[in-house]
């Protein structure tokens, strides 16, 4: 059996499975591929692949499907990733685009993926180590009430209110707004606490009490955008392919209700000269997703942060490939050096 007819088998084995969900026939091989050979032939190259680990039989039908080792050699053998139809980047660039807020941009980003793919799609939210201030907002809410709102910028932003213990007008307010924003704009969040000192100490003391407990709420604030988080959608495509999981939907399940699974998987998938990488079945490191495959690449200011989908080991990894990449691309245009 020459190699390129071996992978020419394969790949047909792949796709009828992923079309059809059931085990696939050499007469049936015969009838939808031009492979160019006999029936016989084929049967017998079924059986080397089966040899090999790349196919096997779930049952006592003559039919095969593809193995997790046959699966990596059909992924493996796609050179590079297709390019989406222009209908569908025109379809990822109208939803996506149109938000300056990060959170509405991944939440926009999961939903549009998972439709996409048929699968669950799952962001890390973008590494904040280099994300810088970009805004500073007080706002009286009551004489000793402060909403404080910090804009970094990637668009994240986040706020809370806080008790400053002391009195304030809205002149007060004023002044240690426009202290604290023109001592930080610019700063990299993972300096701010030790930019904070220098802008309390700077103001008068008679309000360097309520600084005190400003810088406090703004530190709270830098130190919220560090914690690892992501934003998940498409769940229940996985129960439309519970079929998929003969052992059991449950640890999928359970691991992306624990997103530290998943988000330390998306962390560890290393790059791929194509630019999108494949995690399949027994790959994967934890012991739930022995059944599942993940694709998943960059985005963003060095790639660091992951998108991608999670879902079967029967997954159409081209079009899914090409939509990893083509949504990780235009969310990082979105979100901008």
């Amino acid at each position: 059996m020459s190699e390129p007819r071996k992978l020419e088998v394969l790949r047909a084995i792949v796709e009828d499975y992923v079309h059809s969900r059931e085990p696939v026939g050499s007469k049936a091989l015969v009838e939808r591929h031009h492979l160019g050979v006999s029936s016989a032939t084929i049967r017998n190259d079924m059986a080397a692949l089966e040899d090999e680990g790349l196919i096997t039989a779930p049952h006592t039908s003559a039919g095969r499907i593809p193995t997790d080792k046959g699966y990596r050699l059909f992924v493996d053998q796609i050179s590079a990733v297709k390019p989406l139809s222009q209908a569908e980047r025109r379809a990822i660039q109208t939803l996506l685009e149109g938000s300056d807020d990060l959170d509405d941009v991944l939440e926009r980003t999961v939903r549009l993926l998972s439709q996409l793919t048929n699968q669950v799609a799952v962001v890390q939210y973008p590494h904040l180590s280099r994300a810088m201030v970009r805004h500073i907002e007080f706002v009286l809410l009551a004489p000793r009430q402060v909403l404080i709102v910090l804009i970094a910028d990637t668009g994240k932003v986040e706020q809370r209110v806080i008790d400053v213990g002391q009195d304030l007008g809205d002149d007060a307010i004023g002044g240690l707004r426009t202290r604290f924003l023109k001592s930080l704009s610019g700063t990299p969040l993972s300096l701010l606490p030790q930019a904070l000192p220098a802008v309390v100490a700077a103001c008068e003391p008679s309000r360097r009490h309520a600084a005190q407990a400003l810088a406090r709420g703004l530190d709270a604030l830098a130190s919220s955008t560090r914690e690892e988080r992501m934003v998940m959608a498409g769940t229940a495509n996985l129960a439309r392919s519970n079929v998929d999981f003969p052992l059991s939907i449950g640890p999928v399940l359970e691991a992306l209700e624990e997103q530290v699974v998943m988000l330390r998987l998306l962390s560890e998938m290393a790059e791929d000269p194509r630019g999108v990488t494949v995690s399949i079945g027994r790959e994967n490191p934890y012991d739930g997703l022995t059944e599942a495959s993940v694709v998943a690449t960059g985005y963003g200011p060095g790639s660091s942060a992951k998108v991608g989908v999670l879902g079967p080991t029967r997954m159409d990894y081209p079009t899914t490939m090409a939509a990893v990449r083509a949504v990780a691309r235009y969310l990082s245009r979105i979100l901008g050096p």
